[in-house]
Parts: C-alpha cells; structure tokens; sequence
C-alpha cells in the first residue's frame, strides 16, 4: 500500500457514515443481545479464547449486530480472516479463497474464517462449493443471514454450523447507541456541542424499531442538516427528530419470513376470536406494503377451513370484499378488508371442513372403489347394464329425503363430517342426525364409524402433500 491508498483509506474512515464509524469494535462496546454474547456465553466464551472452531450462522434483522460481531470477531482472532459478499461474489472468489485457504494451513498452520455477508443470496451450487471446505476444516465459516438458515441455506451446511438467532436490538440497547455517538470525541460528535432533546431521542428510539443502524442513520441526519444556534450548539428537537425519521422501517419482505409470519398471526388472531390482534396484523402488512388481494385470499380461504356452516355467511362476506376491492381499491378499499376481518373474526367457528381431509385420505388409502348401480350414470348405460336402476329421486318424498346408499358398499355406515352444535351448523347437525338415522334403518346398517376431524397438525400435513402452500 502507497501513501496515497493510506491517505484515501484515512479519508474514507473519516467520511463514513457515522453508522459506520459507530461500528462496535470490542464485545464490550457491542449492544443487546445478551442471550449469546452475554458474559460466560458460549459464543463469547469461543470470541474471547479465539476458539471458534466449529462454523456459526448469525441470523437477524437488518441493525441486530450480525456484521459487527463478525469484525469483532476479525479484530480478536490470529486466524487469517476473509470476507466476502453473497450479494457480489460467486464460486470464482470463493475458490480463490479455499485455494489460499489451503496453502495458508499446509505453509503456516494458520486457520482461515471466512464471512460471508448475505449468504442466503448464494443458489444452491454456491453453497455446495463450500460445503466439503467447512466439513474438512479447511475453512470457518460464518455467515450472516436476514432470512430463516433453515429455509435459505442449504442443510447440509446447516447441520454443520451452530445457529445463533439475533434479535432486534431493546430501546435501551438503541439509547446508548446514540448517546455513545454523542459523546464520542473520535469516531462520533463528542467534539461537537450537539444537545438531544428527551422527546426528540424517544421518538428516534422507538421509530427506529431495534435497527441500530436506522437510528444512527437518523441522528445523523438531524445533526448535519440542523445549523448551529449563536452559541455554536446544534439543538434537535423533536421535530428535527420526525423530519430524520419519518416512518418506520419494518422488516418486511413478501418471500422471506416477515411475510410469513405475519400472515400468519393474522390468521391465528381471526381464529382466535381477537378482532383487535386482527386489525393489528392486518395494518402491519399493509403498512410494509403487502398485496392487499393476498390478504384478501386469505380470508377467503379462512371462511372455509375455521367457520364454514357455523356461519356461512362469511364466505359470503369475504367474497363481497374481495370484489369491492377490486371495484374500490386503495385507499378506500381499507373497508372492506376492515368489515371482513371483524365480521370473520367475530364470527362463530367451526373447522368440519377438515373432514374433506379425512375422505382424501381414505381414497389415497382405499383406492379406487365401484360406484353403486344406482348412482351411476342412467343417460348412457341404463338399459344394457342397468346402471341407474333403483335409485329413488328424493324430491319425489315429502321430506325430500330417502334413506338409499349413496357411499360405496365397503364404505357403508363412514362418516367424514362431524358437524359442530355452534352457529348455524347446530341445526344442520340436527338434520343430519335425522337423515343418518333413517339411512341406517333403511339400509340395515348396525356399526358405524365417524372418524374424527383431523387435528391442525394432520391437516397441515396433508395439504402440504396435496400442494397448499398458503400459511395456516
């Protein structure tokens, strides 16, 4: 390195953001989670002795500290640190890596880590290309993920790693953050007269939602956009704080696991019964920008699978927003999608729909079985195989009802659907009662079999076999 890439590198540190400046660079300095760094952690235990042998996957937000840790980590070891972006390198750096990796152990008897940044951006073959590297100890790995390792990152190198999950950071964690930044005579504006107001740091705290970086960013902003008062001090007041910091940034993406669980949430709180849990989840998706016609679909889907005949008008219902939306849209739009989460989550419940389940099951178990004469088609066999023959056209009856066999034979006396005694459906099962009854009589059928609504878990499994991909 010339004097001028020292002197270009001396600038740039200067002129970094203060974010960047700010960077924690012992695990003294380092904020919140506490849970893995924590004094007598296992992780900072492995830091401090410089014994990181196993490879580790830091999995968090945006702002939770994961970079940080590992250039913690970079600053602390006598390992030969590498560092490398998912987002901008591919297999060609990565093998430039392994290969000096290689000759760094085999000439020197030195480690290498290796970070990478965004490692969920790497495809399939990219992670492969690490994978024998990590197993033979070639190479440590430590990966930074914003995105669930256990989806994102390929299994084999999961298993291979120890998972450590950061959260966003508390408000206290962020307080100090700035107020360090403050103080700061280096890397901060501790050589600057900068006064705080209280109100101001709350709100630049709470908008930042656990993002160091958010409320660096925003204090940054405020100090240098705000000029000096006649005694040289900058005063940023609450409503310098709300011009830095707008709106917050929530953690949102509509293929990663925000998106999710959210949703998901959402319709845990409508089967719960909880209109005001509903309306939460349903403002914090759309405020991050979620496709309301998703939302949308997804209630249509609840008004079959968790209420069904206890009230069928929810269908109904969801339905009419579904279309009003589309006549609508936003902003005004937010009404129907309002009176259809209050009217479903108000609604009575009843998952007898799952029963559908129950006879999939028995078809894919059972296979195919004969349909009964007298169900079959009579327009076009009638007369040559008698198909048609006996069957009775319950319209004909009084009670528009006759108890003839409608399952097949082997399947005589099987009932999928239990119907609940809420809602509406208390009267269907009351029908029904009566229908099955005459049936059995009718049919001379003695044991019966009702087998039970699949549980949550047994339903999920099989829609996940039938292809469902819609969180429930």
């Amino acid at each position: 390195m010339d004097l001028f890439d020292h002197a270009l590198r001396d600038r740039m540190k200067r002129e970094a953001p203060l974010a960047a400046r700010m960077r924690p660079r012992t695990l003294d300095e380092f904020a919140g989670q506490e849970d893995i760094i924590g004094p007598g952690k296992l992780l900072r235990r492995a830091i401090e002795a410089d014994r990181l042998f196993s490879s580790i996957l830091l999995w968090g937000p945006p702002g939770s500290g994961k970079t940080t840790l590992a250039q913690i980590i970079a600053g602390s070891t006598k390992s030969h640190f590498e560092t490398l972006s998912a987002v901008l390198a591919g297999v060609a750096e990565l093998r430039r890596v392994i290969a000096e990796a290689g000759e760094r152990r085999k000439l020197n008897n030195i480690r290498t880590i290796l970070f990478v940044d965004e490692v969920h951006r790497w495809n399939k073959a990219q992670q492969d290309a690490l994978l024998p590297h990590v197993e033979n100890g070639k190479i440590v790995l430590i990966g930074a993920t914003t995105e669930n390792p256990y989806f994102e990152v390929i299994g084999a190198l999961v298993s291979r790693s120890r998972i450590f999950q950061l959260r966003p950071l508390a408000q206290d964690d962020v307080r100090r953050l700035l107020r360090r930044a403050l103080e700061d005579p280096e890397r901060g504006y501790g050589g600057r007269k900068v006064i705080l107001a209280d109100e101001a740091e709350a709100h630049l705290v709470d908008v930042a939602g656990g993002d160091a970086r958010n409320a660096l960013n925003a204090l940054e902003l405020a100090v240098e956009s705000t000029a000096p008062g006649a005694d040289g001090a900058i005063r940023i007041n609450l409503l310098v704080a709300q011009e830095s910091i707008q709106r917050r940034a929530l953690l949102y993406d509509r293929d990663g696991d925000a998106h999710y669980d959210t949703i998901s949430a959402f319709i845990k709180s409508l089967r719960g019964s909880d209109p005001d849990a509903a309306l939460y989840w349903m403002a914090r998706m759309l405020y991050s920008g979620e496709d309301p016609r998703f939302i949308l679909r997804r209630m249509l889907i609840f008004a079959g699978e968790d209420i069904g005949l206890a009230e069928p008008q929810a269908l109904v219902v969801a339905n009419a927003a579904a279309q009003a939306f589309d006549y609508v849209g936003l902003p005004e739009g937010i009404y129907p999608l309002v009176e259809a989460a209050l009217y479903l989550s108000t609604a009575p419940k009843s998952n007898s729909a799952l029963a559908y389940f129950q006879a999939y099951e028995t078809v894919e178990r059972k296979g195919v079985t004969e349909v009964p004469d007298h169900l079959k088609d009579s327009s076009r066999d009638a007369k040559g195989l008698g198909h048609g023959e006996g069957y009775v056209y319950p319209h004909q009856l009084e009670d528009h009802h006759v108890g003839q066999q409608y399952l097949p034979t082997a399947l005589q006396g099987t009932y999928f659907y239990k119907p609940t005694g809420i809602g509406y459906e208390a009267a269907v099962r009351e029908r029904l009662e009566r229908w099955r009854r005459a049936q059995e009589k009718a049919l001379g059928v003695t044991e019966t079999t009702t087998l039970p609504t699949p549980t949550h878990e047994e339903a999920e499994s099989i829609k996940r076999k039938m292809g469902f991909r819609s969180p429930s």
